[in-house]
C-alpha cells in the first residue's frame, strides 16, 4: 500500500528525530525522568495529537495517547514500548514500538476508521534501568508492582528516585495513580526490533514471539592461592584463573547440551599482575530460557560441575543469585491473530522466542500480551549500528493494520 510506504518513511524520520534528543553529545543517550525524557514525551504527544489521539502523561512519567472508540464504555487494547535509551545505543530499540503503531493510528484517523475498542499507545519512561539500576520502572507502575524499596534508589549523581520524580512534576507517593484496572484491558502488543539474527538468517521482515525468556543471574567467586609466577611449580598451584577458565567452558558446553543460553559477561581477576598467579576471580553468570524448568535443570548441572572443578583444582567456590525473572509466554489467541496477520500480508509467519526482557513481561501481570519482532541488520542492538529498512517498517505497518482489522472482528 502506498500509504504505508509513505508512513514508513515518516516512522524512520521520527525515529531519527527522537534519536537526536540525548543528554550526551555525540551519542544516543536518554534516561528516565531527565529533561530529555520530558522533551521526548512532548514530541511524541504532539505526534499523537496529530493522529487524533487524546494525550496525557501518567504519574510514572509514561506518555499516553488514546484513539477513542465510538463506544465510550469500550475496553482498551494497548500498544507500546519504551522511549528511554542506553548510553551510546541505537535509535530503534523501544522507539520503533511506539512510533510504528502511531503511524497505523494516523492511517486509521486519515481514513476515518474506528474500532469497537479504544486503542492506547504508551511510551514507557523506563525499561532499560540505566539511570537507577532497576528495570521496567515505567511498565511496572501500571501493574501496581511499584516497590517501596525503590525509594532508596539513586543515580550516579546521588539523585534519589523520589527527588527525580518530584523534579519531573510527579511524586513517589502518587505512583499508584498510574495503576491500570485489568478489567478495562483487552490485551497488549509490543513491536520491537529482534535484537538478534534469526529473522535476518531466515530472510524475513517480521516474526511473532512465543515467549520472553526467564533469566537468572549469579555472582560467582573462586578463591585459590596467589603466588610467584616463576617459583611455584605447575602441579602445586591453586590458580583461580585456570579453574575459572575451565568453569566458563563447562558453562558453554552444558548450556548447549540443554538448549538454553548462558553467558559469562564479566570477570575480575586479582591481584591482576603479570607475574603473580591469580588468587581470586569473580565472574558473572546469566542463564536464560523460554522454559523455566529447562533453565533450572541446566543451572543445576552447571553448579554441580563448577563444584566438581573447584574440588579437583583445590579452590574455594561461592555463588550468590542476584536476579531472577520467570519466563512470560505470549497469549495464544493474540499470537494466532498476529500470525494470521503476518500471513495475510504475504509473509511466512515465523515464531521465535525473545531472549531479551521487554515491557511485555510486566504487562503480562494485568492483561494478555503478544510481541511482533522486526528484523534488524546483523541482529545489532544497544549500539549505534542498529538498523532497520524502509521495506521492513512498511511490512510492519501492514501487519499491524491487518491485526487490528482481524482483532476487531472477534
Amino acid at each position: 500500500m502506498n500509504e504505508f510506504a509513505e508512513l514508513a518513511h515518516e516512522v524512520l524520520n521520527r525515529c531519527d528525530q527522537l534519536g537526536l534528543i540525548s543528554q550526551s553529545p555525540g551519542m544516543v543517550d536518554r534516561r528516565y525522568l531527565t529533561p530529555q525524557h520530558r522533551q521526548a514525551n512532548d514530541l511524541v504527544a504532539q505526534w499523537m495529537q496529530q493522529a487524533g489521539m487524546q494525550t496525557w502523561q501518567d504519574a510514572a512519567g509514561n506518555q499516553w495517547g488514546r484513539y477513542q472508540s465510538h463506544n465510550a464504555d469500550a475496553k482498551t487494547f494497548v500498544f507500546g514500548s519504551h522511549l528511554d535509551m542506553v548510553p551510546n545505543g541505537g535509535k530503534y530499540d523501544g522507539m520503533l514500538g511506539v512510533i510504528a503503531p502511531l503511524a497505523v493510528i494516523q492511517y486509521c484517523h486519515d481514513q476515518g476508521i474506528r474500532f469497537p475498542f479504544h486503542i492506547d499507545i504508551v511510551g514507557f519512561g523506563d525499561e532499560e534501568g540505566t539511570r537507577f539500576g532497576s528495570t521496567l520502572l515505567g511498565s511496572r507502575a501500571l501493574t501496581g508492582r511499584w516497590q517501596e524499596t525503590w525509594r532508596d534508589l539513586r543515580d550516579k549523581d546521588q539523585v534519589s528516585l523520589p527527588d527525580a520524580l518530584r523534579n519531573f512534576g510527579s511524586s513517589f507517593e502518587n505512583i499508584s495513580q498510574a495503576k491500570l484496572d485489568p478489567c478495562t484491558l483487552l490485551g497488549y502488543l509490543e513491536v520491537h526490533i529482534e535484537q538478534g539474527p534469526v529473522l535476518e538468517n531466515q530472510s524475513l521482515p517480521v516474526g511473532w514471539v512465543t515467549a520472553i525468556a526467564g533469566a537468572k543471574r549469579y555472582d560467582i567467586k573462586v578463591n585459590g592461592m596467589a603466588g610467584h609466577a616463576g617459583t611455584v611449580p605447575m602441579p602445586l598451584r591453586q590458580d583461580a584463573m585456570t579453574a575459572c577458565s575451565e568453569m566458563v567452558l563447562a558453562i558453554e558446553s552444558i548450556a548447549t547440551e540443554h538448549a538454553v543460553v548462558a553467558t559469562v559477561g564479566r570477570m575480575d581477576v586479582k591481584p591482576g599482575a603479570v607475574n603473580v598467579i591469580p588468587g581470586e576471580v569473580a565472574f558473572s553468570l546469566d542463564i536464560r530460557s523460554e522454559y523455566d524448568d529447562m533453565r533450572d535443570k541446566a543451572l543445576d548441572a552447571i553448579l554441580l560441575k563448577l563444584r566438581d572443578i573447584a574440588n579437583r583444582r583445590r579452590v574455594d567456590l561461592n555463588w550468590q543469585m542476584t536476579h531472577q525473572a520467570n519466563a512470560v509466554h505470549c497469549n495464544p489467541a493474540l499470537s494466532q491473530t498476529l500470525a494470521q496477520a503476518i500471513e495475510l500480508t504475504g509473509i511466512k509467519p515465523l515464531s521465535l522466542p525473545s531472549g531479551a526482557g521487554h515491557d511485555a513481561m510486566a504487562m503480562d501481570a494485568i492483561c494478555p500480551v503478544s510481541m511482533l519482532f522486526v528484523r534488524c541488520k546483523g541482529g545489532i542492538s544497544h549500539h549505534p549500528g542498529e538498523s532497520v529498512t524502509h521495506a521492513d517498517v512498511q511490512a510492519t505497518l501492514q501487519v499491524l493494520q491487518r491485526f487490528l482489522d482481524s482483532y476487531s472482528q472477534h
